[in-house]
C-alpha cells in the first residue's frame, strides 16, 4: 500500500465545481485523491502527512487525448519497424505522450495492410504502462484511386465497401470497441499521404440507409458510436443517421452546429488536419463552444499538418504528435479566454470532455475526491498559458510520479 501524502501548490486548476483552489491542496491515498481544498483546511485536517511543496508551482489534471494513432499507424511511419520491433517502436511513442503531460489516450484500430495485428494484440502492448488507453475499433477507407477499406477486424485484409455495411462485420467491430472514435469513416480519408496520393479523399463512402443501420447495431448493442467526418453533406449525414460523436467536423456549417448541439452530439476537433478539409480553427471551436457543444481538442497524431493553416507554427509536413497537443490547442483556448471563458471551462476541453468522450469521466479528467491522482505539477496551465512539454514538471499517474523535470 502506497503512503499517503499532501501536495500543495500555488494554485489547483480542478476542472470541477470547485473551480481554482489558490494556495490549494490535495491528499492522496492508494493511487485515489482523498480531498481537495484550501492548504491551511487540509494541513489540519490531515496533519501528520508528509508533503510534497510546489507552491511556486500550479497543478492541474493531467491531459486526454482522445484520438491518436500510436500504436497502429505511428510505428512504421516513424521508424523502420518490423512485425517484430512494432510495439517497442510503440511504447516508446507512448512514453513520449506521458512525458508531455498526456496520461489517457484514445486509440483508434482502424486495419492497416503492414499491420497483421488483432485488438488483443494492441491491447497487450498496453498493459502495465504508467497510461490509460482506451481503444475505438473501426473501419477505414483511404482515398486512393482504387479506394482502399480496411477494418479492425480484418486486420490487414483489404475488403470492399459493401462489407463494410455488413451487419455481421459491424456487429465484430461495435463489440470490440471501447468508445466512439472514429468507427465509421463517411468520407475517405487522406491518412498521411499527399493529396496527389489520394484523390479520392473525401468521397463519402455510405449511404443514409447504410449509416442508420449501422447506427443501430452500435446502439443496439448499449453503445456509442463516432465518425471520421468532414463537409457538408457527410455532417448532415452523420447527424440524420443519430452520431453520437463528430471527429472533425471540419467544415461544419452554423446551421449544422444549431443541428449537433440539438442532438447533444459531442464533436472532437483536430487543429493540426486529419481530413481532406481546413481544420477547425480557433474560431470554429469557439462557434462550437458556444452553441454549448461538448467539445475536445485532439491531435489526430501522428499526422503531417493541413497545408497552409494559419493558427499553428508549423512551416513543413512533418508528422506531429501528442507533444504537440498544448501547442494546437493553444490558439483556440486563448480566443476563449478573450470571450471571457473561465480557465477551468478552458482546460476542459484537454480534461474533463474528452475523458467524457472516453467514458472514464468518473476516473479522470478533473481533481476531486475519489477519483484517480493523476495531475501535472507545471509552471502554468496546460495550452492556455504554457505550450512548452519542458514546462511541465512532474507528471503523477494513479498518485506515482512517473515524469519529473528538474
Amino acid at each position: 500500500m502506497d503512503q499517503p501524502y499532501l501536495v500543495r501548490a500555488k494554485k489547483i486548476v480542478t476542472v470541477s465545481h470547485a473551480g481554482t483552489i489558490h494556495d490549494g491542496a490535495m491528499a492522496i491515498m492508494d493511487g485515489k485523491i482523498l480531498e481537495v481544498g484550501k492548504w491551511n483546511e487540509i494541513r489540519k485536517r490531515y496533519p501528520e502527512l508528509p508533503v510534497q511543496d510546489y507552491s511556486d508551482l500550479v497543478i492541474t489534471p493531467s491531459l486526454v487525448d482522445c484520438h491518436t494513432h500510436l500504436l497502429e499507424f505511428a510505428p512504421s511511419s516513424l521508424y523502420p519497424v518490423t512485425q517484430v520491433t512494432h510495439f517497442l517502436a510503440g511504447k516508446a511513442i507512448l512514453f513520449k505522450a506521458l512525458s508531455s503531460g498526456i496520461t489517457a489516450l484514445g486509440e483508434q484500430v482502424c486495419g492497416h495492410p503492414l499491420c497483421n495485428f488483432s485488438m488483443a494484440d494492441y491491447k497487450n502492448a498496453v498493459q502495465g504502462l504508467p497510461l490509460d488507453v482506451t481503444f475505438a475499433a473501426t473501419s477505414i477507407s483511404i482515398g486512393f484511386e482504387q479506394m482502399a477499406h480496411f477494418t479492425s477486424v480484418t486486420q490487414s485484409r483489404p475488403v470492399n465497401q459493401r462489407t463494410l455495411s455488413s451487419p455481421d462485420l459491424v456487429k465484430k467491430i461495435a463489440a470490440e470497441s471501447e468508445y466512439p472514435g472514429e468507427n465509421i469513416f463517411i468520407n475517405a480519408t487522406p491518412a498521411n499521404f499527399t493529396a496527389d496520393q489520394v484523390p479520392r479523399a473525401g468521397e463519402v463512402i455510405y449511404t443514409i440507409e447504410e449509416l442508420k443501420s449501422i447506427t443501430d447495431i452500435y446502439h443496439q448493442a448499449g453503445k456509442r458510436i463516432g465518425a471520421h467526418v468532414a463537409g457538408e453533406e457527410g455532417i448532415r449525414l452523420a447527424l440524420d443517421a443519430g452520431i453520437d460523436v463528430l471527429h472533425h467536423a471540419h467544415g461544419i456549417t452554423d446551421e449544422l452546429i444549431e443541428k449537433a448541439a440539438t442532438q447533444n452530439v459531442s464533436v472532437v476537433t483536430t487543429p493540426m488536419g486529419g481530413t481532406h478539409l481546413e481544420p477547425n480553427s480557433p474560431e470554429n471551436i469557439l462557434s462550437l463552444v458556444k452553441s454549448n457543444i461538448p467539445v475536445s481538442i485532439s491531435t489526430d497524431s501522428y499526422l503531417p499538418p493541413y497545408p497552409g493553416t494559419t493558427w499553428l507554427p508549423f512551416h513543413d509536413s512533418k508528422m506531429q504528435g501528442p507533444d504537440n497537443l498544448m501547442l494546437i490547442a493553444h490558439p483556440a483556448m486563448k480566443l476563449l479566454e478573450e470571450n471571457n471563458y473561465e480557465e477551468n471551462e478552458i482546460l476542459a476541453l484537454l480534461t474533463t470532455n474528452p475523458a467524457k468522450i472516453l467514458g472514464k469521466e468518473s476516473k479522470y479528467g478533473s481533481l476531486e475526491t475519489g477519483k484517480d491522482a493523476n495531475f501535472l505539477v507545471a509552471e502554468g496551465i496546460p495550452g492556455l498559458q504554457i505550450t512548452d512539454v519542458e514546462e511541465i514538471k512532474k507528471v503523477f499517474y494513479k498518485g506515482v510520479m512517473v515524469i519529473e523535470r528538474k
